[in-house]
């Protein structure tokens, strides 16, 4: 069978593209971060804000990372393109709901992106077969609202900064993940 019909093709060539989705959680960490150490000092609303809209500036700074990082140019005709690109844009289609939330209680915001974020990760376990972010996925999405059970409206600030953590400890391993599956 020609090589380029397999479907561990098609993977390989989106994570070695993509550099396994690495450059997208380091950037996304980056900005959750400021967003964190910003809500010590700003108005809630404004970080809320901020939060909500975070990705005007990581992506990008992911699709720069990712040029840096990523082996080489996903191929046209790889036919796990256009599902890739539809994931990976698919949680801006939340935007309508965070609006609502914001407009109920701002400080809700980090909770609701860490669900947002769980559930949007739950996909790349398998575009990347990677583990690390069925961890992501669960430890955004349960670490934010544990946190948000266990010291209410405070953990507005903390929700924030847990999300960067996740996001960077995953970055390691979806990276590591990715350098293995395309030894060959």
């Amino acid at each position: 069978m020609d090589e380029r019909k397999t479907i561990k093709w098609a993977l390989d060539d989106v994570s070695a593209s993509s550099a396994g989705g690495a450059p997208f959680l380091i950037s996304y960490g980056l900005t959750f971060l400021i967003a964190g150490i910003l809500s010590f000092i700003l108005d809630e609303k404004i970080i809320a804000l901020i939060a909500m809209f975070q990705g005007t500036v990581a992506l990008p700074l992911a699709f720069w990372l990712e040029r840096r990082m990523g082996r080489k140019r996903m191929e046209p005709e790889n036919p796990l393109k256009s599902f890739s690109g539809q994931l990976a844009v698919s949680q801006a289609l939340a935007i309508p709901a965070l609006i609502v939330i914001f407009n109920l209680n701002p400080r809700a915001i980090p909770v609701v992106l860490g669900g947002i974020a769980g559930m949007h990760f739950l996909p790349y376990a398998w575009l990347h077969r990677s583990q690390a972010y069925v961890f992501a996925a669960i430890a955004v999405a349960l670490g934010t609202f544990g946190l948000q059970i266990l010291i209410g409206s405070a953990a507005f600030n903390y929700n924030l900064i847990l999300i960067a953590v996740v996001y960077w400890v995953a970055a390691v391993l979806v990276y590591r993940n990715t350098q293995k599956l395309l030894e060959y």
